[in-house]
């Protein structure tokens, strides 16, 4: 478990975001929730079980989120997705410059960007689940009426 605040804060941020996701999200809001948790503790583990192939751990683990997520975008059609696929794109980059430089994961420009990067994430998987709330609200407001 990171001892750093700043990553705890993280991953209690990804947390509620993503146990806000599974509350008031549509089907593509809760596939993606689960991809992004995967996704972390995934990472978690890599990082306690196998340090030394972190890197390249890190890299397929967000390689692989991201064709899952690009298959949840292509699946539902979810805007906000779209935040999602450019933030993973990001992440991905990340990681292929510091595998390919040969750099250490653990340095502070790594941690910056990776932190916001999967900050970005998952304010797209709230501003998604926040999105499809009010829309069902919507719905369900114009429904009432008419079945009366």
């Amino acid at each position: 478990m990171p001892t750093s605040p700043i990553a705890q804060l993280l991953i209690l941020f990804v947390v509620s975001g993503v146990l806000f996701a599974a509350w008031k999200g549509d089907k593509a809001e809760r596939l993606a929730a689960a991809i992004v948790v995967v996704n972390m503790l995934v990472g978690l583990a890599t990082a306690q079980l196998a340090p030394d192939f972190e890197g390249i751990v890190r890299f397929a683990n967000d390689g692989l989120a991201a064709v899952a997520l690009l298959a949840v975008t292509l699946i539902y059609g979810a805007p906000w997705m779209g935040g999602v696929m450019l933030f993973y794109a990001a992440q991905f980059s990340l990681h292929s410059y510091y595998l390919v430089t040969n750099r250490a994961n653990d340095d502070y420009l790594h941690a910056v960007i990776n932190n916001v990067n999967f900050s970005g994430i998952v304010w797209c998987l709230i501003i998604g689940t926040v999105v499809a709330w009010c829309r069902r609200i919507r719905l369900s407001r114009t429904a009432r009426p008419a079945a009366a």
